[in-house]
C-alpha cells in the first residue's frame, strides 16, 4: 500500500509544481513589473522587472507581470469651453508623453500602473487647459494657439518634473465655433470678397477712362499739328501734285480751271459720251 501511495504523492506534487510554474513575458517598448499574489507558499508581492522584449524566467510559484508602455504616446483630450466673449468653442488637445526607463516599479506602486495617465495626469492636464484658454476671446484663441500650447506645456512640465513621466510636446487641435458664429464668418468673408470684386471693377473702369482720355489727347494733338501745317502754299503744292498724277492717266477726262484761291483749280469731271 505504501508503495502505491508514495508514487501517487510524488505525481501529484510534480503536477502541482508543473502547473504552478510561470515565465512572465514583456514585449518590446515596455517594462514589466513582476509580482506574485500571496498564497499558502511565499509572501507574494514584487519580484523584479523585465525590460522588453524578454522573459522573467521560469519560477516555481505563479508570477504575474504588469507591462508598462515606455514609448512616446499621444493622448487626446476633447474640450468644450466658454471663452471670455461667452461663446462655447470646441477643440482637441494633444499631449505626447513618454515613460522614463527603469521606473516601472514606481509607476505600478505609486501612480496607478497601467492606468497612470487617467489616475495621475488626465485631470491636471484638463484643468491647466481650461485655466489657460478661458481668459481669451474665441477669436484670440485661434490667433494664439502657440501661446496657449506653450502655457499649458509649462504648467504640465512642472507637474511631472520629479515623476517617471516625460512631457515631449503639446498641441492645440482643430478649433470649432458655434454654428451661428461660423455662419457669420462665412457671410463676412463672402461680403469681403464681393467688395474686393467691386473695387477691382472700379479700378478697371478707372484705367479704361484714363486710356480714353489719353487717346483723346493724342487725337487732339494730332489735329493741332495737322492744322498748323495746312498753310496756303502747302495746299497749293498738294493740289498741283494731284493734277500731275491725274494728267498722267491714259483715261484723263478732267478739265482744270485755275480760278481757285492762289491759282488752285476748280475741278470738273466730264462724262464721256458714247
Amino acid at each position: 500500500m505504501k508503495k502505491i501511495i508514495l508514487p501517487l504523492i510524488m505525481f501529484v506534487a510534480a503536477g502541482i509544481l508543473f502547473t504552478g510554474c510561470s515565465n512572465p513575458f514583456t514585449p518590446a517598448g515596455h517594462e514589466g513589473y513582476v509580482y506574485e499574489k500571496p498564497r499558502f507558499l511565499g509572501k507574494g508581492g514584487f519580484k523584479g522587472t523585465i525590460t522588453g522584449p524578454g522573459n522573467f524566467g521560469l519560477s516555481v510559484l505563479r508570477n504575474n507581470v504588469i507591462n508598462i508602455d515606455t514609448r512616446p504616446n499621444t493622448y487626446k483630450e476633447s474640450f468644450k469651453i466658454m471663452t471670455k466673449d461667452d461663446l462655447n468653442i470646441s477643440f482637441s488637445f494633444h499631449s505626447v508623453i513618454a515613460v522614463k526607463k527603469n521606473t516601472v516599479k514606481d509607476i505600478v506602486e505609486k501612480y496607478g500602473g497601467e492606468k497612470w495617465y487617467e489616475r495621475f495626469l488626465q485631470k491636471p492636464l484638463r484643468t491647466y487647459v481650461r485655466e489657460v484658454v478661458q481668459p481669451y476671446t474665441s477669436k484670440e484663441i485661434k490667433e494664439n494657439r502657440s501661446v496657449v500650447s506653450d502655457a499649458v506645456e509649462e504648467k504640465l512640465s512642472g507637474y511631472v518634473k520629479d515623476t517617471p513621466f516625460q512631457l515631449i510636446s503639446v498641441v492645440v487641435g482643430d478649433i470649432n465655433y458655434p454654428k451661428v458664429v461660423s455662419d457669420a464668418v462665412e457671410k463676412k468673408l463672402a461680403a469681403q470678397q464681393l467688395l474686393e470684386e467691386k473695387e477691382t471693377q472700379k479700378e478697371i473702369m478707372k484705367r479704361d477712362a484714363e486710356i480714353r482720355i489719353e487717346e483723346a489727347r493724342g487725337i487732339a494733338e494730332a489735329q493741332k499739328i495737322i492744322n498748323a501745317t495746312l498753310t496756303p502754299n502747302y495746299l497749293q503744292h498738294e493740289a498741283i501734285q494731284a493734277q500731275l498724277k491725274m494728267a498722267e492717266s491714259p483715261n484723263h477726262t478732267t478739265v482744270y480751271i485755275p480760278v481757285g484761291t492762289n491759282g488752285i483749280p476748280l475741278i470738273q469731271t466730264m462724262q464721256s459720251q458714247r
